[in-house]
């Protein structure tokens, strides 16, 4: 029989530990614990709460977050901005052999490669769609292995409806992006790719006013990373760190509209929201 637990509740039977200091004990010994049984308690404790339910509900919440994030989205006035701007960025989830070994995201997860940071991860990757200012517009986690464009490709398709009610889209992009099929495809659904020419590729339209656009981006992620602690999600199964990374990009998408509305000079300042 396993031993009771505080407070334990078995039918019409209550648990309590009390503590009992012995004085004949040594200085800095534990006290001594007896365990007292109180029956008839059932009226004045009908349930008694056991493992906490917050990660079970967040878990079942991850729709209703990505809606959230689509709301405030298209409450704001960027939404409407035609200019936008992908990259993505590691999701790790297990920085050791034996976290890779047993974690539930064996399947999901895989080794992928940091060119900014020069170092290898285990876990995912978070591509994501946003407006100059950080405006969340599409966004997904994909296996690091995936191809960048075959994810971009994946994310439009899936908001078709979305692409094809804009108009003049022009998505800025880095040169992970470079294909001509690729670019071909976006053409055929009204997206212009600007992006930096590739070695021994002729300089293309716009490529030098890449240079400052493509620091908003890398701001949007240390956004995510370093004040709301993307790469801390603490998730242990797919659907937990899909839902972690979600509530950040609603975290900031949040703020962002919440300084649009009441005209905060910086749009995307979280430190009003830090404290």
């Amino acid at each position: 029989m396993p031993p009771a637990s505080p407070h334990r509740y078995d039918g019409e039977e209550m648990v309590v530990f009390h503590l009992h200091p012995d004085k004949s004990a040594p200085r800095g010994a534990l006290p001594r614990v007896t365990p007292t049984r109180v029956e008839g308690l059932s009226g004045m404790f009908p349930y008694l709460p056991q493992r906490p339910g917050y990660n079970k509900r967040l878990r079942a919440a991850l729709l209703l977050v990505k809606r959230m994030i689509r709301e405030l989205a298209t409450d704001s006035d960027f939404w409407f901005d035609n200019h936008w701007i992908v990259d993505s960025t590691p999701v790790p989830c297990g920085m050791s052999r034996p976290t890779v070994q047993r974690s539930n995201l064996a399947g999901w997860a895989g080794y992928g490669y940091c060119a900014s940071h020069s170092r290898f991860f285990w876990g995912l990757r978070l591509y994501l769609v946003c407006t100059p200012i950080g405006m969340p517009i599409l966004w997904a986690l994909a296996n690091p292995k995936i191809g960048e464009r075959e994810v971009l490709a994946a994310m439009l398709e899936v908001d078709a409806d979305l692409i094809a009610e804009r108009e003049g889209i022009l998505l800025i992009s880095d040169k992970g992006f470079a294909s001509k099929p690729f670019e071909r495809s976006l053409a055929e659904q009204g997206i212009e790719l600007l992006r930096p020419s590739r070695k021994k590729e002729k300089a293309r339209y716009g490529e030098p006013m890449l240079k400052k656009v493509r620091q908003l981006i890398e701001s949007v992620n240390d956004t995510l990373k370093g004040q709301l602690d993307l790469e801390q999600h603490s998730g242990r199964t797919f659907e937990g760190v899909a839902v972690r990374v979600a509530q950040r990009i609603l975290a900031m998408a949040a703020a962002i509209w919440h300084n649009n509305k009441t005209g905060a000079p910086v749009t995307r300042s979280l430190i009003a929201y830090d404290h």
